[in-house]
């Protein structure tokens, strides 16, 4: 069932779990990611970077046909929206919600971009996510990133209007090199207590480390991103595979059964585990934006 990341994760923040939301580009990987939310009852918010998938126009029905014919609850968001035309295109495109990353803008002018695609997106049921503090890159830990500010947190989300934060409490997006993150549990604890139970999201889930990524969807993140991590496993699928005779024929089984091994293991330590639920009304506002208006 095709829902808004709002409906998800306001019922995760108050239920203390988190939701798994792989970075997904096609739709094999999509499919794979439904499916094992499907096998264990778990809600799921499929992530589509532009990097990923640049025609949002053609597969954003296709995801949206693939969530409608869900038995769990399935939201379809814009990751990492880096300018005002990417985030129009998904809300286009049929994306239940967008995020708009102003992360590196000084605050008054986050705060007004942000703003701004809040205004439209929920003129047409769409839901909004932002960051503030800046979560860096893995590879270059020197460069990891702005903490989170957890009072200007609190004032962020009441000027801008957003329905989740995403969070920068010590993880990095990509592969690590050499380091292991640690993940700041007092100042996360304080971001959730100051913003008064606000769903929080975790950008670079990969290569966290279960017992991290456990401890802190205790603590109040409520939806982590996943990418790198799932790779690795499709990757590692085919790679330990028998190509021998015809065994090469095999490679899409065998991605899809990588990426889906690591998710479904995932998905449990994130606690989403046996959290969907079936909507009292089905469906979303329906609207159309025709090209040029």
């Amino acid at each position: 069932m095709l829902v808004t990341m709002k409906a998800i994760l306001d019922r995760a923040s108050e239920g203390n779990y988190a939701v798994a939301a792989p970075n997904v580009g096609s739709e094999l990987d999509a499919r794979a990611a439904i499916e094992i939310a499907e096998e264990l009852n778990a809600p799921i918010i499929l992530d589509v970077h532009i990097t990923h998938h640049p025609d949002f126009e053609f597969i954003g029905p296709v995801f949206r046909k693939l969530a409608e014919e869900s038995k769990v609850p399935v939201a379809i968001n814009l990751d990492h929206g880096a300018d005002f035309h990417q985030a129009i295109l998904a809300i286009r495109s049929g994306f239940t919600s967008i995020m708009v990353d102003r992360s590196m803008l000084p605050y008054d002018e986050n705060v007004k971009e942000v703003k701004e695609l809040v205004r439209i997106a929920h003129e047409v049921g769409v839901s909004v996510e932002a960051e503030l503090g800046h979560v860096g890159n893995g590879e270059n830990m020197e460069d990891a990133g702005v903490y989170t500010d957890p009072k200007e947190a609190l004032q962020y989300i009441k000027d801008t209007g957003i329905d989740c934060l995403a969070v920068s409490v010590g993880t990095a997006h990509g592969a690590y090199v050499n380091v292991v993150p640690k993940l700041q549990f007092d100042l996360l604890k304080e971001i959730k207590e100051v913003t008064n139970n606000f769903p929080l999201v975790m950008h670079g889930g990969s290569g966290t480390g279960d017992e991290q990524l456990r401890k802190a969807c205790s603590m109040g993140i409520n939806k982590v991103n996943l990418c790198n991590d799932l790779l690795k496993a499709a990757v590692a699928e085919v790679v330990n595979a028998n190509t021998e005779g015809n065994g090469a024929y095999d490679l899409w089984v065998l991605v899809k059964k990588g990426f889906k091994r690591r998710l479904g293991e995932l998905i449990e330590i994130l606690g989403g585990k046996d959290k969907a639920w079936t909507p009292e009304v089905k469906g979303l506002p329906t609207f159309e934006i025709q090209a040029g208006e």
